[in-house]
């Protein structure tokens, strides 16, 4: 029997591994894949139709196909996406969903029409006003569509009864999710900045029931173990996502340890967890009108950072790292009034930007090590 750090490295290999660990999924349970652009791809829907949901989070491919689909100033993810769909990366994939949250996104459903119509695009909208009765409807009937669409792509329908079995599924995966992450911080030795990073992304590419799994075996043995007492500074990581991972390594290699983050490649997936009240797609509406505190869903109150100053206090953390990816422009309007909430609180702050594809991250290194520093 597996031990649970084989457990932990087969997750780290699946995050790190992304195509071999698709390709062993849809082996293991006869799924054909369905791509799940960031972020919210309804992948509920896909999994009850029968399908394996993947998430497409770019990743360090370089080329210049994609500069006849993309402006030099679209972000790495979607840039690395595209080459990718170019270069046939995502063949073993039936359909793609494209949710269509920044101008990019919306400018570039047209293109990937054209540029991988093998792929079976499929856009969907969210609405901007999610907590109105009328935009609960609007992305009730959107799902409804969504669902329809995957049906005349795949052949595969979510029926009513599957679709409960399906929601009922994530929302266990993401309460065990929520008891995993509140567990790392005790373990600062095993559970550092990159291997945190690479077993909560590791589910974009397994399926999700095998994975909760696996997060609840390895969450059952961490209870077990004493609390590490090594002694590092607590920071908090907020922005789309932190990648390349040598980013990660260089938070550890100066003595900080991610205690929790308001990514959205990360905790944004599973935070929130709607009431069971009505049916399946009702829960998938709620929890999306429920969803504060994120720069890709409207926020009139602009919680964010009130949430951030919630997060350090509760966590007992020394400082947030804000991770721009260049060119994200919803992150960008957000990182003035961040920034300007976390001094009022004292909060000391670093942001760093970032692409998928940085040739070096010692720039960011000497930023890191002088934010280390600050910290004391």
């Amino acid at each position: 029997m597996n031990t649970w750090m084989d457990i932990v490295r087969e997750l780290e290999d699946a995050a790190a591994h992304p195509r071999q660990a698709v390709l062993r999924a849809m082996r293991e349970t006869g799924r054909n894949a369905v791509g799940c652009f960031p972020i919210y791809a309804p992948e509920e829907i896909v999994y009850a139709a029968g399908l394996l949901p993947v998430g497409m989070w770019g990743g360090p491919t370089r080329g210049r196909m994609a500069d006849k689909y993309l402006q030099t100033f679209c972000c790495s993810v979607m840039r690395a996406n595209t080459e990718q769909a170019l270069r046939d990366d995502y063949n073993m994939l039936s359909a793609v969903i494209l949710t269509t949250f920044c101008d990019t996104l919306k400018c570039v459903s047209e293109n990937w029409k054209s540029a991988a119509p093998q792929l079976g695009l499929i856009p969907m909208v969210y609405p901007q006003n999610r907590k109105s009765a009328s935009g609960k409807q609007f992305l009730r009937e959107e799902l409804m569509r969504v669902s329809d669409e995957l049906e005349r792509v795949t052949g595969c329908r979510a029926t009513s009864e599957s679709l409960e079995e399906s929601v009922d599924v994530y929302d266990d995966w993401r309460a065990a999710m929520q008891e995993f992450t509140a567990l790392l911080p005790n373990h600062p030795r095993v559970f550092d900045a990159k291997r945190r990073h690479l077993i909560l992304k590791s589910v974009f590419f397994m399926d999700k029931k095998t994975h909760a799994e696996r997060i609840k075996y390895v969450s059952a043995q961490l209870r077990r173990l004493s609390a590490e007492s090594e002694p590092r500074k607590r920071v908090i990581l907020s922005g789309l996502l932190c990648e390349p991972v040598e980013i990660l390594d260089i938070i550890t290699e100066n003595g900080m340890q991610v205690v929790a983050d308001d990514l959205a490649q990360e905790s944004r997936q599973f935070r929130t967890v709607a009431p069971r009240a009505g049916d399946a797609l009702n829960r998938m509406v709620t929890r999306i009108a429920l969803q504060d505190g994120c720069t890709f869903l409207y926020d009139e109150s602009k919680s964010r950072g009130a949430m951030l100053v919630d997060m350090v206090r509760r966590e007992k953390a020394d400082g947030v790292i804000f991770c721009q990816l260049k060119f994200c422009d919803p992150d960008e309007f957000d990182y003035p009034i961040l920034k300007e909430e976390l001094a009022a609180a004292r909060i000391p702050l670093l942001h760093i930007e970032i692409e998928q594809q940085m040739d070096s991250p010692e720039q960011i290194r000497t930023r890191v090590q002088s934010f280390a520093e600050m910290l004391g």
